[in-house]
């Protein structure tokens, strides 16, 4: 596209979110030629409200154009069902809560195809991990100009945040007062928060909340859930079928005020330090709680052996921005085919603070028909005895050689 004078200017899709570091990209692009099409997507941390704000955000700014995205769809297809199958936290914890940052690119990504650029734009700093998310996600994608702008300046600026802010000032803008103690991400799959004490290690203070109600306010009575499976994706919640979006949101709006899914954890960065954080993720921590009692009835013993190791790679590939390498989908085949068994209904309860799988019904339940562990069995004294001394032999015969 060009200006009014004729000077060729070039478009660049921008992720936008409409805080201070998206709110800055625009301005600071425009200012080096730049027509700065935005680009927000609603991965479920926001209301009506905030998506409204959000437009009106890009729109004061000077957006060349603006688009909102519903990325619930996306999440889950693209997310929350391979990370189910997998059943495995980061370092054996997290539950990825920053994966929609993948969704959010692609979104980017088909803006630009519409527009026929490929400038691509972030307001990822240069000090987390979100920068080699988002920066990796799309070179796997294409060849694409990728413009940083926080990253930019923090060459120059020792204070990033401070001068962002009297930079749009300086131009007019305001900038929206928020709570400056935490840093929190949140969308459909949960919430996160650092800053302040978690940095440093410390006792959370009590505004170190988001979505789950502290114990004093969890409800005197508990409350059953049950979660209907086909072929390892939840499909129904309580006999009612629905999207996989729609039954995350409702999870998550039925277990937070229980206080289920809160965790706090240090990780290993993948930029190299530690990373200490809160997160609240009641409907995703129900979903693995639910699906792991599931398929650990009907998968065999090698199966339940083999598979953490395997989702342990896919989650460790996730977190670490190599979303789109070739051996995450080579493991995603390897989860898809165990799963084609993994079909029935379990049923959760809570009364407070954690989620357990109280009951599971279905047809590939691998029991025994004239045997129950400890209870009956249809094989005699001497199969047992048997089977113990073959079972044990390399170990017996060990003890009885270099026993003194």
């Amino acid at each position: 596209m060009s200006d009014t004078s004729g000077a060729s200017v070039k478009d660049v899709v921008l992720a936008f979110s409409g805080g201070l570091d998206t709110s800055f990209c625009i301005p600071y692009l425009q200012e080096r030629g730049y027509a700065v099409h935005t680009v927000f997507a609603d991965t479920g941390g926001v209301d009506a409200e905030e998506r409204a704000y959000i437009e009106a955000r890009a729109n004061e700014l000077g957006a060349a154009s603006h688009v909102t995205v519903d990325g619930g769809p996306a999440i889950w297809s693209g997310f929350v069902k391979p990370f189910v199958w997998a059943g495995e936290g980061y370092q054996g914890q997290y539950p990825l809560l920053v994966s929609d940052r993948y969704l959010i690119v692609d979104a980017a990504l088909r803006r630009c195809a519409e527009l026929g650029t490929q400038r691509i734009a972030h307001g990822c700093t240069g000090m987390g991990n979100d920068q080699v998310r988002f920066d990796l996600a799309v070179k796997a994608q294409g060849d694409y100009e990728i413009l940083a702008p926080i990253r930019e300046i923090q060459r120059e600026h020792r204070e990033v945040r401070a001068y962002e802010q009297s930079y749009l000032e300086q131009r007019g803008f305001s900038v929206r007062a928020k709570q400056k103690h935490y840093t929190i991400n949140e969308n459909l799959l949960g919430l996160t928060l650092s800053g302040g004490e978690i940095d440093r290690w410390e006792v959370p203070g009590a505004g170190a909340r988001g979505w789950c109600a502290p114990r004093a306010e969890w409800p005197t009575q508990a409350l059953r859930l049950r979660i209907g499976f086909e072929q390892g994706e939840a499909v129904a919640l309580d006999g009612e079928r629905m999207a996989g979006h729609v039954m995350l949101a409702r999870l998550n709006a039925a277990l937070a005020p229980y206080g289920v899914g809160r965790g706090i954890y240090t990780g290993d960065t993948t930029i190299g330090l530690k990373g200490r954080i809160i997160f609240e993720a009641p409907g995703l921590i129900a979903l693995l709680s639910a699906h792991r009692a599931l398929e650990e009835a009907v998968l065999s013993r090698h199966q339940n052996r083999f598979k953490p190791e395997v989702a342990r790679r896919w989650v460790e590939l996730v977190y670490e921005g190599f979303y789109h390498d070739p051996l995450k989908a080579d493991l995603e085949a390897f989860l898809a085919s165990s799963q084609r068994c993994v079909n029935g209904e379990v049923v959760l309860e809570t009364s407070g603070g954690s989620v357990q799988a109280v009951a599971v019904k279905s047809p590939h339940i691998l029991n025994a028909k004239g045997a129950t562990y400890a209870q009956s069995a249809d094989w005699g004294v001497a199969e047992a005895e048997g089977f113990i001394r073959l079972y044990g032999m390399s170990s017996t015969l060990w003890a009885e050689v270099n026993r003194t």
